[in-house]
């Protein structure tokens, strides 16, 4: 039985996923307001310029880390699936738009061309945080073996400034049963095509190989390493196929 700390209501705010996907949107918002404030800016004698160099910091600051946080995090996370591949290549396409613009405004001297083109990253950026808020995250809190929180807990990390574990070994000893396959699923997400981890446990995970099988089928690789009889080491693997 779950312990009182581990209960919650599906779907209210006391649901682990919808609370992740509330600190996502709190991101967006602060994103968003940010922009705003550029888009607002009425031109000031000798005030252009100390305007437009904020604009690219913030462009070439925050904006960048949240693309590529929500890459490391969330798109590699979805890029395994049949469900949600076709969805993180959209997204991409989106990115790598926002990381054009945003070069052409760190390249452009002229304060009205940097507008212009802030204007543009704005609309492009509401497309792209909108599809992220209302396809991509209810997607993965819905997607067998993904463990949302954990990959938002990561998102915010890098966020942060902070790294990611991508320990090649993944010991789940002493990990309880309950919490071992969230933690290898988020594991397994953060791989690129052609990667992989060697995972160590104290039982053969046939339970774990017959969810990769049902959710990951075809994108997986499985290797067993050693076969106990107290230690069982696999080495599971994304295949190295395009997202």
């Amino acid at each position: 039985m779950a312990s009182s700390s581990e209960i919650h209501i599906e779907a209210t705010e006391t649901d682990p996923a919808v609370r992740a996907q509330v600190a996502i949107r709190a991101v967006h918002q602060r994103l968003r307001i940010g922009l705003a404030v550029f888009g607002e800016f009425e031109p000031v004698a000798g005030s252009q310029n100390v305007v437009h160099a904020a604009l690219v910091d913030f462009c070439t600051g925050e904006l960048r880390r949240h693309l590529a946080a929500t890459d490391q995090a969330l798109f590699l996370a979805a890029s395994g699936a049949a469900e949600t591949r076709l969805l993180v290549r959209a997204l991409r396409t989106t990115t790598a738009a926002l990381d054009a613009h945003i070069d052409a405004l760190a390249a452009t001297d002229d304060t009205t061309s940097a507008m212009a083109i802030a204007q543009v990253i704005e609309a492009v950026l509401a497309v792209h945080l909108a599809a992220e808020e209302t396809v991509l995250l209810p997607a993965l809190a819905a997607l067998p073996g993904a463990d949302l929180p954990a990959l938002v807990t990561d998102t915010l990390t890098l966020l942060a400034g902070g790294e990611l574990d991508h320990s090649p070994v993944l010991d789940v000893r002493e990990i309880p049963h309950g919490h071992r396959h969230p933690r290898i699923f988020a594991r397994y997400g953060h791989l690129g095509p052609g990667e992989g981890f060697v995972l160590v446990n104290n039982h053969d995970p046939k339970p774990l190989r017959r969810e990769f099988e049902a959710t990951h089928p075809g994108t997986h690789t499985w290797d067993y390493l050693e076969s106990g009889p107290e230690i069982w080491q696999v080495r599971i693997g994304k295949a190295a196929v395009d997202a």
